[in-house]
């Protein structure tokens, strides 16, 4: 951007008229950048930003509930049993009934699940840290704190 309320397109600047203090079109913005360089990095893996985090979560947490998992990665339950149910019959994932509560599912990665997380777990870092930004390293990690707590995501901590 050269001029403050202007962007610049393939057609020229184009004056926001405000919107440039949107912050759902200035978060809708920057995910869309942030998951074009995913899929430029990742698209090999044949998974969405969304999926991936799942399996990462679950790889971090083994046994997590799938409630509590949908819940904290704001996933609608319909879509994660889809997904859910997706990795599973690919082999990635099994899925537990706890006797003591017959209506939760508990969720483990299988061996196969570990080694797809484990073996794609540098090229999320790299897609993390090469992503073309115009922010310093301070002015990245303040944006992601700032995010966090917007987010209301706790920081450095662990469940």
């Amino acid at each position: 951007m050269t001029d403050a309320g202007a962007r610049t397109s393939g057609q020229g600047r184009i004056d926001m008229a405000g919107l440039d203090y949107s912050l759902g079109l200035l978060l809708r913005l920057s995910q869309l950048k942030v998951f074009q360089h995913f899929f430029d990095v990742m698209g090999h893996t044949g998974l969405k930003p969304g999926e991936f985090s799942v399996l990462w979560m679950i790889r971090s947490n083994p046994g997590i509930r799938q409630g509590h998992l949908a819940q904290t990665l704001a996933i609608k339950n319909a879509h994660m049993t889809k997904l859910i149910r997706s990795f599973e019959a690919d082999g990635l994932l099994t899925r537990t009934i706890p006797d003591e509560d017959r209506r939760a599912v508990e969720l483990a990665l299988t061996d196969r699940g570990i080694d797809f997380v484990n073996r794609h777990e540098p090229d999320f870092y790299r897609h993390m840290e090469t992503i073309d930004s115009p922010l310093s390293e301070t002015e990245t990690r303040e944006l992601l704190r700032l995010l966090a707590k917007f987010a209301g995501v706790p920081q450095g901590e662990t469940a």
